[in-house]
């Protein structure tokens, strides 16, 4: 077991093209954004656990002592959740990784006294805590006593991964913790990242904690923020592009909800409706995403030239179209295109749509002050904006002096 403090960052999500279609059998591109979770996992010999989420409020500890209590059939958990104390009970068998199910799930929300959609983030977030620690420390001789905190720079419930990064960040440090992978980062290296092997059960790890927050994930969120860089996926398979070009963007968050559920209903009426007319916006959408492809793998082959930006802008304005005539547009992502398109620069939804984020590239040669206003502008309308990048680097561990002022000073509580 490690004594040392560890310091880990997972990247968040978008869906660069492909979205709806993929739902059809299509091909989507998902691309890591540079917007991060960081995770703080402090061990010692308290005989407590501590959980610190200070994105979303959560302060909970529990007794290492009370969480040990392991019978053959069930695992019992006394949790402190709210001011009173309450039974959890989690199956043995749940704790084996891979035979979580979301009808387990559910009976954990039940037991647990949750609400039947348990849809906030505090249930689901303890709960993934809960799941992932005690199924990855339980080989120890004793649990551990420690202090884990996260603090993230995405937002959440905006379809850009950030469940999925918190549970890879949990994976990555209780693993290491409990010498389940080596810690890759040497004396003196600022950053480090695993290797592929540890990496495929970081990955797999975090899937588990993705299945407890949304009961049937496809994978690609995690697996971005294992990874990073750039994934393919279709039809339930994921493969990575190699060494993808970084690209800087715009992310728009418009602050407009929205149903993801809602929306892929109304595309796939609008496709018994239309099948005619939907089936070929569909396939359209499918080979923006393999040219999409095609010029990222090129940009990787030869020095990136304008040519290519200019070919990923005029693929971004085709898919919004299409995206529009497939109904999932809306009022503040039609504002968002218009805002930056009078500046020249081509954006697009990301994700369900229907209000959400939407990306905007930068090419190489803007300059600063042009960001800024476009930035401006798209605050002033209402929006939450930053400027990041896509093709960011997945799961990595960091020394405390590689982190800037702010994030350590978030998870250190200052």
């Amino acid at each position: 077991m490690l004594s040392e403090v560890l310091l880990v960052s997972a990247p968040g999500k978008v869906i660069l093209h492909g979205e709806h279609a993929v739902v059809h059998g299509k091909v989507a591109l998902a691309v890591a954004l540079n917007l991060r979770t960081y995770l703080r996992l402090q061990p010692h010999s308290s005989g407590k656990v501590g959980l610190n989420l200070p994105n979303i409020g959560i302060k909970r500890a529990w007794d290492v002592a009370r969480l040990q209590l392991l019978d053959t059939n069930f695992l019992v958990l006394r949790v402190l959740l709210s001011l009173s104390l309450i039974c959890v009970y989690l199956f043995a068998c749940v704790a084996e990784q891979g035979d979580i199910t979301p009808e387990k799930v559910e009976k954990l929300k039940e037991v647990a006294g949750f609400p039947e959609d348990c849809g906030n983030h505090e249930h689901l977030a303890v709960l993934a805590f809960l799941y992932l620690y005690l199924s990855i420390c339980r080989k120890q001789s004793a649990l551990p006593s420690l202090d884990i905190t996260v603090w993230s720079e995405l937002p959440t419930s905006a379809g850009l991964g950030s469940s999925a990064a918190y549970s890879t960040c949990l994976a990555a440090a209780l693993l290491t913790l409990c010498e389940e992978i080596p810690n890759p980062l040497k004396d003196g290296e600022a950053t480090s990242r695993w290797t592929s092997e540890d990496l495929e059960l970081i990955n797999k790890w975090a899937f588990q904690g993705e299945r407890v927050i949304h009961g049937n994930p496809s994978g690609v969120d995690n697996a971005v923020s294992t990874w990073g860089g750039a994934l393919r996926y279709q039809q339930g398979k994921i493969s990575s592009l190699k060494r993808p070009p970084v690209l800087k963007i715009l992310l728009t968050n418009t602050k407009v909800p929205r149903s993801t559920k809602a929306l892929v209903l109304g595309v796939r009426n609008r496709l018994l409706k239309f099948p005619e007319i939907v089936a070929p916006l569909l396939t359209s959408i499918d080979a923006i995403s393999l040219e999409c492809e095609r010029v990222l793998r090129e940009m990787v082959a030869a020095t990136p030239a304008p040519e290519h930006y200019l070919v990923l802008e005029e693929l971004i304005d085709m898919n919004q179209h299409h995206l529009n005539a497939l109904g999932v547009g809306h009022s503040s992502l039609d504002q968002l295109c218009q805002v930056t398109m009078a500046r020249g620069l081509h954006s697009k939804l990301t994700g369900a749509g229907g209000g959400g984020c939407g990306i905007t590239l930068l090419r190489p040669d803007l300059e600063g002050p042009e960001v800024e206003a476009t930035k401006q502008a798209l605050i002033s309308c209402g929006f939450d904006c930053w400027e990041t990048s896509i093709g960011a680097p997945g799961i990595s561990i960091h020394s405390a002096a590689s982190l800037d002022a702010p994030t350590r000073q978030a998870l250190e509580g200052l």
